[in-house]
């Protein structure tokens, strides 16, 4: 039988550093197995969201975009943060499929949720497909994104990831869904 981990204890908190997108906290806590204090830094945001639009014809639509981590652009599927206003991650994944790839459906279906990195940041990715999308609307930028819509087979996918042209790990976890659960 296997001994229960031990704990730490939140001594403090502060914001060490905030922006738009993030917030930076910084805990200082007490380890319960030996007392130790340390400092830990971790990033807040608000929960992401990613969707997987799906066309009558088992095309993905893909966005491509320019990503500033790595300085380069990237193959991915719609998503973004969850709003303050978004009644919820559904509402937010719809809103952002419209926003970067014009495409809609009234077909959306949960896949699942995960913690993108839950060691350094406190918050959830949840992750939808829609079934049956078609361009309804023209696409709507936020002030720093722009997006390129590539139509690819979903039969291609696996290739596409193993191949590298898909790199981003939640794109890649809501493709794991999907294959789970179709």
């Amino acid at each position: 039988m296997a001994k229960p981990l031990h704990t730490w204890e939140r001594l403090t908190s502060e914001v060490a550093y905030a922006c738009r997108v993030f917030t930076i906290r910084r805990d200082r806590s007490r380890f319960s197995r030996d007392r130790a204090e340390h400092d830990f830094h971790v990033l807040e945001s608000s929960d992401w969201v990613n969707i997987i639009p799906v066309t009558p014809a088992r095309e993905v639509v893909f966005v491509r975009q320019f990503r500033h981590g790595i300085g380069d652009c990237t193959l991915e599927i719609p998503g973004g943060m969850v709003d303050a206003d978004d009644p919820s991650p559904l509402v937010a994944a719809r809103r952002e499929m419209i926003e970067e790839s014009g495409y809609d459906s009234d077909r959306i279906e949960s896949l699942g949720s995960i913690h993108p990195n839950p060691a350094i940041q406190s918050n959830t990715c949840h992750s939808f497909v829609a079934w049956g999308v078609e361009p309804r609307y023209d696409t709507r930028f936020d002030t720093t994104e722009e997006t390129e819509v590539v139509l690819a087979p979903l039969a291609d996918v696996p290739e596409l990831i193993c191949a590298g042209k898909i790199t981003h790990a939640l794109v890649v976890v809501a493709f794991h869904w999907l294959a789970l659960k179709f």
